[in-house]
């Protein structure tokens, strides 16, 4: 995949029409409530900056940390009664990058809503945070080829269209190509980001282009599930249709046969793990039937720790 693969950019007004604009607000609104209350503090703790930079010299102030004090500027105040510290601040310029799958298997979900639209919700509170941290946040919506990129940006604005993009309902294929998707994205970032990669994963073939992503940049895979997925009622006679190749067939789901699903998607769960800890990938795993906050809390709270 090479950068004349990507979509072509389209100006942000031609896609604002009535209906996504106020769906743009509702996401707003709800991703706003959640940052404010519980996510803002814990993604600054956990992703921190490379390191800090001098601020200011200032009179010092009782509790302030005696190791700060410049002697040499508080010998020039030629005065014995007052001393001054240096003031350091974070040096974040962090780069946020948000990859998301939204091929056919993302529209499947059996409890609140689909694995697609869990996807953009939860890429929209992370595009909340970092703009609230003052980090550079971009976004590449992926398909069985690249079909948006955002290059990333600072400001709320760029956060505004940001959300937009990931609730436009325009996609150039069904399948999945999470390799391709990855290697283009290694090709066009050359600056270090932490990159949180959004997928079911239902993918074959990205072992290698994960590992050299990871190499160059932070990488987070957050894992997208409906539990449907691992778990099959005995409902008899079902026609279903596979979301990404379009195929329509009737199963009967009290065969042992089928019942061999829940199998396989232990068998592929086992497969995720052992390549995301090849790869040295950290993981968030989110489902359609619960709150995903808390998942993104327990993971930031790890990682401040292990930090």
């Amino acid at each position: 995949m090479t950068p004349a693969d990507q979509a072509p950019s389209r100006p942000i007004a031609t896609l604002l029409t009535e209906e996504l604009m106020r769906e743009v607000r509702r996401l707003k609104v709800r991703t706003r409530r959640r940052v404010d209350n519980m996510l803002s503090g814990e993604y600054h703790s956990a992703f921190r900056g490379r390191g800090i930079e001098f601020a200011e010299v200032r009179e010092y102030q009782p509790g302030d940390d005696v190791r700060t004090i410049d002697w040499n500027v508080t010998a020039r105040a030629g005065s014995g009664e007052r001393a001054f510290v240096k003031r350091f601040v974070e040096e974040r310029q962090l780069t946020v990058m948000l990859v998301v799958d939204q091929s056919g298997s993302g529209q499947f979900g059996t409890v609140r809503t689909t694995k697609s639209r869990l996807a953009a919700e939860v890429a929209a509170v992370l595009a909340l945070a970092a703009t609230r941290n003052n980090d550079r946040v971009g976004l590449m919506v992926f398909s069985d080829r690249v079909d948006r990129f955002v290059p990333p940006s600072r400001g709320t604005g760029q956060a505004v269209r940001v959300m937009t993009e990931l609730l436009v309902r325009s996609s150039h294929g069904r399948g999945t190509d999470l390799a391709g998707s990855l290697k283009f994205l290694g090709s066009v970032m050359k600056r270090r980001a932490i990159v949180f990669v959004l997928s079911d994963f239902l993918a074959t073939g990205y072992d290698t282009a994960l590992r050299t992503l990871a190499a160059r940049h932070q990488v987070v895979a957050i894992t997208v599930s409906d539990p449907a997925e691992s778990r099959t009622a005995n409902v008899g006679l079902v026609r279903i249709a596979d979301a990404e190749s379009g195929t329509v067939r009737t199963m009967d789901f009290s065969t042992p046969g089928v019942r061999a699903i829940q199998a396989e998607a232990v068998k592929r769960e086992a497969s995720l793990k052992a390549t995301l800890a090849a790869t040295g990938v950290d993981r968030i795993a989110v489902s359609t039937d619960r709150p995903f906050v808390r998942d993104l809390l327990r993971y930031f709270r790890v990682r401040e720790h292990r930090r």
